[in-house]
Parts: C-alpha cells; sequence; structure tokens
C-alpha cells in the first residue's frame, strides 16, 4: 500500500460511528469550555500516542501488526497475547456500534428498529455482520480499495456540516452553551472533561491503522507519515463538529437529540433533508469504518498465530490471502455482543465506552515500551539522533493513557476483565500445541488479578451494582 492508502486506512478507521454522535456525547458532559479543554487533552495525548507509532515504526520495523508486537517485544508473551485480544476484542465490540448506529438511524424511518437495540435490528444486523464477512474473505487488498473509495465519500458530508454551521452559527446560543451545567467552578470543569475522555478515546480508535498494516506499506517510512497526517486531519474534523453544534441549539436540545445527534443538528438548521443528507453519510462512513476495523481485527489475530502467540488455527488463509479463520472469530464475537444488546439500557453508549476501555490496555503498553526504549537507550546506538525528545513523547503517551484508565471508572475495567478471563483459554491453547508449561508465576499472577476483576465484575452485574 502507498501512503495515500495507508492515510485512508487511519481515516477510514476513525472516522465512522463516533464523530456522527459527538454532538449529544458532548452536550451531556459538559458546554464549550469543557469541550475545548478536552479536545486540547485529547489532542495532545493522541498526538503523542501517534507520535509514539511513528517513532516505533521507524527504530522496530521488522515489528508488524504494532500494537500486540510491540507489547509483546516490550513486557512478554502474556502481556503481549492481552495487548492483541484486548485490541481484537475491543475492535469487535466497536463494530457492533457500527450497526447499532444504522439501525437506529433507519428506525427514524422503520421504527421496528427502534434504536437499534431491538430484536428486528439485532437480527438484520447480525445479516449484515455475515455479508461483511463473506465479502472480506474474498480478499485483503480489494477490501482496502474499497476503504479508500469510501473514506472519500464519507467525509463530505461531514465537511459540509462543518461548512453550514460555521456560517449558521448563532453566537447568543454558542455564549449561553459556555458552561456545563450550573456549578461554575474548577472542580465541576474537570468532572465534566473527565466524562467526555471515553468518548474522545473512542472516535480517535484507529489511530494505529498504518501500524497495523505496516508488513503491506509500499515503504516503511509512509507508516508513520499515514499515522499523523491522519490523526491531524481527523482531529481538526472532530472538534469541528463538536464546538460548531454548540451555536446551533441549546445543550439542553443537543442532550435529548436521537443518535445520530449530527443529523439532528443539521435538521435544526436547514430542514429535514438535513436529517436525510446525514443519515446517508453516516450509513457510508459506517459501513466502511466496519470494512477497515473487521479487517484490522482479523490482520491482529493472524499475525499473533504467525509469531505463535496464538493457536494455529488461526494462521489459515484463503487463496485470496484471507486470514479465514480469524474473521470468523471476529464476526463469532460482534454477533455474540449484538445479542447482548439486546439486555442494554443504552446499547449505544455501552458498547462505545466498552471498547474504548478495551483499548486502553495496548495503548497503554504500546506506550511503555516506546518509553522503555527511551530510558534504556535501545536502537539509539544505531540511531542517537532524538533520544530526549522520543523519550519525553512516550512519557506524555504513558501519563495521558494511565489518565484515561482512571477516567473510564472502575465498571468498565471489570467489564473488560470479563472479556479478558475467557479468551485467556487461547493462550492456554497456544503453550499446549508448543509443549511448554502453561502458565509461569509472573503469568499466574497476571491470570489471577484478571480473574479476580472478572469474578467481580460477574457479581457487580448480577447484584445490579453493576449494568450495561
Amino acid at each position: 500500500m502507498p501512503l495515500p492508502t495507508l492515510t485512508a486506512m487511519v481515516v477510514g478507521s476513525m472516522v465512522g460511528a463516533g464523530v456522527f454522535s459527538l454532538p449529544r456525547n458532548f452536550a451531556q458532559a459538559t458546554g464549550v469550555f469543557g469541550a475545548v479543554i478536552a479536545w486540547v487533552i485529547a489532542g495532545v495525548g493522541m498526538l503523542m500516542l501517534a507520535f509514539v507509532f511513528q517513532l516505533l515504526a521507524v527504530r522496530k520495523p521488522r515489528l508488524d501488526a504494532g500494537v500486540y508486537a510491540y507489547a509483546k517485544a516490550g513486557f512478554g508473551e502474556f502481556p503481549g497475547f492481552y495487548s492483541a485480544f484486548g485490541y481484537w476484542a475491543s475492535a469487535c465490540v466497536g463494530n457492533v456500534t457500527y450497526w447499532v448506529l444504522i439501525k437506529s438511524t433507519l428506525g427514524q424511518v422503520f421504527p421496528a428498529f427502534g434504536e437499534g437495540d431491538t430484536a428486528v435490528a439485532v437480527i438484520v444486523s447480525i445479516v449484515g455482520v455475515w455479508a461483511f464477512h463473506f465479502m472480506i474473505v474474498r480478499g485483503v487488498r480489494e477490501a482496502a480499495n474499497i476503504n479508500k473509495i469510501v473514506t472519500i465519500a464519507k467525509v463530505v458530508p461531514i465537511l459540509l456540516f462543518v461548512v453550514i454551521l460555521a456560517f449558521t452559527l448563532k453566537a447568543d446560543v454558542f455564549a449561553d452553551n459556555l458552561w456545563g451545567g450550573t456549578e461554575r467552578s474548577a472542580g465541576a470543569l474537570f468532572e465534566q472533561v473527565r466524562s467526555t475522555m471515553l468518548a474522545t478515546v473512542f472516535v480517535f480508535l484507529g489511530i494505529e491503522g498504518a501500524s497495523v498494516y505496516s508488513r503491506y506499506a509500499r515503504k516503511r517510512s509512509d507508516v508513520g507519515r499515514a499515522t499523523v497526517l491522519g490523526f491531524l486531519s481527523v482531529l481538526a474534523l472532530f472538534a469541528s463538529v463538536t464546538l460548531l453544534s454548540y451555536g446551533a441549539l441549546p445543550r439542553a436540545d443537543l442532550e435529548e437529540l436521537r443518535q445520530p445527534s449530527m443529523a439532528g443538528v443539521l435538521e435544526s438548521v436547514v430542514g429535514a433533508w438535513g436529517t436525510k443528507f446525514i443519515s446517508v453519510g453516516l450509513i457510508i462512513s459506517v459501513l466502511g469504518a466496519y470494512l477497515a476495523w473487521t479487517l484490522m481485527a482479523a490482520e491482529v489475530l493472524y499475525v499473533a498465530a504467525q509469531d505463535k502467540d496464538m493457536p494455529a488455527f488461526l494462521r489459515r488463509r484463503n487463496v485470496q490471502g484471507a486470514p479465514t479463520a480469524a474473521l470468523v472469530m471476529t464476526s463469532v464475537l460482534v454477533t455474540a455482543v449484538l445479542v447482548v444488546t439486546l439486555f442494554s439500557d443504552d446499547a449505544f453508549t455501552f458498547t462505545l465506552k466498552l471498547s474504548s476501555s478495551l483499548s486502553l490496555i495496548p495503548y497503554l503498553l504500546a506506550a511503555g515500551y516506546a518509553l522503555k526504549l527511551g530510558i534504556r537507550g535501545e536502537t539509539y546506538a544505531e540511531r542517537p539522533d532524538g533520544r530526549r525528545k522520543e523519550t519525553v513523547i512516550a512519557s506524555v503517551a504513558v501519563l495521558y493513557t494511565g489518565f484515561l484508565l482512571v477516567a473510564a471508572g472502575p465498571e468498565f475495567l471489570l467489564l473488560s476483565c470479563i472479556i479478558y478471563a475467557p479468551g485467556t483459554v487461547l493462550f492456554a491453547m497456544t503453550r499446549k500445541e508448543q509443549g511448554r508449561t502453561m502458565f509461569s508465576r509472573p503469568e499466574l499472577l497476571l491470570l489471577a488479578v484478571t480473574i479476580a476483576g472478572a469474578i467481580a465484575g460477574v457479581i457487580s452485574l448480577a447484584t445490579g451494582a453493576l449494568t450495561i
């Protein structure tokens, strides 16, 4: 893949369901001041992560499938396995949000779909999951080329939304929305910003898209360039959509909008055609993002299996080169989570936050590996330039992802453990195939912590202390 295709993979991965839900998600948490602070924090933090993936692509060019490979190289096989499994699970849960949002959009015309969480919506979504599955099985490179075309098509309505709202912005409405809530204090503002963090993580998931596909890059240096170019473009787009929406409707009205809330904002400005226009753009966008994320999820499982860190059956490919077994596992998990949404009070918000939480450990481990390289000076004997700067970048990325873990709160970490714990069976299968000891002592300790978290999560769900 050349630079434009890799960049399209990054943009296509990030511009999905999240951008169309930003007005309501932010309005429920904060006002203009809080939104600005949130995007500054997210922008700086995620830019540091983008730089981390860029520098790791240069300093460790032989490591493919970035997120997983970096965790394994830096911290060992079991953390590397958790990174691969967590990243894959995050992608699968994130894919569920796409189907929920599509059916919620269609629910405006077909009431049987509700807000994407009815039985009819789930059944139709499952059919869509497997239709995409069989299309992707026909070839990875063909699917990537489709994604490049779809990326261009879906960015157009979002750009038009930004232009229209910029020219119709109501200064008085914008001014009334400066503060979120009645309490105007630093403490209240901090809580508002904290509550937006998982939403910002969700919309930036995919920042490592070029890194995951590093083995397909025409030039290795293009991996880092595609990551940074894609990130800066998407950051400008997301911040514009969020802030301009505060100039269209009062915050109380934004909070009550049906998802996709971008449609309601545009309709308030231009009339009914605005909803239809955004709805069409959303369906194109979401299907494109679903395609990109399914590809990336399967790629991580496949490469991990190639490195003998996942069971051998995940190495299976068809004559077109598509990782068939990994794709089947991906489609099965997406199907399972779709069924779970039937029991959720707010399917979109639940899957959004769970997907974000699952991604935090892989991101933290990748940033930690970059910091480890800088502190130890590994690879800097051959390439001494930039060690201090790159160590600072990695440090900020570690602090940012650590802050996100705190902001996520314990409930979603416990839910993540419920997914991580059974996934350990794949690790045990791998060790058994290789005739090795199932777990070392440090690995048993990590497994015990994960199982304890999963048990606590199940108990919390059973007692109602934790809800989905």
